[in-house]
């Protein structure tokens, strides 16, 4: 019974969902979902920490489309914590953290994320456990289940011409 009460309270997803970051100004990125990573993880370039009024921040770049860099969004935020992640390969590596608004399924909530280079990944993105907590049920067989992305980066579509008589 527990089971059929969690899922009429939580939004259901898959393993690969649509998310936007609305206060970094992505409107959508594919996001891996990820309930054994902890943190959840963002793909980040040109990563530089600064101070403002006293208060640390940090200026980095993200490639928005997956295995293309032509897109390219500059963003800042205010650094929340500097933690050393252990990623799935084993690998220790010290990253900034922030946090920040997600957008998901018609929720709109603030959680951290880690920053790091994740070219060599297949997401841009990884949605990590806390992130999810008390929100979602996950659907591992599932993608895409609260919607695909709105619009795609495609060529304009050719208007059908009508036969003349």
């Amino acid at each position: 019974m527990q089971q059929t009460a969690l899922t009429n309270h939580s939004i259901i997803i898959g393993w690969r969902e649509w998310i936007a970051l609305p206060e970094l100004g992505i409107a959508g990125i594919k996001a891996k979902i990820d309930t054994g990573a902890r943190t959840s993880a963002l793909h980040t370039f040109m990563i530089e920490p600064y101070e403002a009024d006293g208060v640390p921040w940090v200026r980095f770049g993200i490639h928005p489309l997956q295995r293309r860099t032509e897109k390219e969004i500059f963003c800042r935020a205010a650094i929340k914590d500097e933690r050393l992640v252990t990623d799935s390969g084993g690998h220790r590596e010290m990253r900034y953290v922030i946090e920040t608004a997600y957008s998901l399924g018609g929720l709109l909530w603030s959680a951290e994320i880690s920053l790091t280079n994740r070219d060599t990944m297949r997401f841009r993105m990884l949605m990590g456990r806390t992130a999810l907590q008390d929100r979602f049920l996950v659907v591992p067989s599932g993608s895409y289940l609260t919607g695909r992305r709105l619009s795609k980066p495609h060529g304009k579509k050719k208007k059908k011409r009508e036969k003349s008589p």
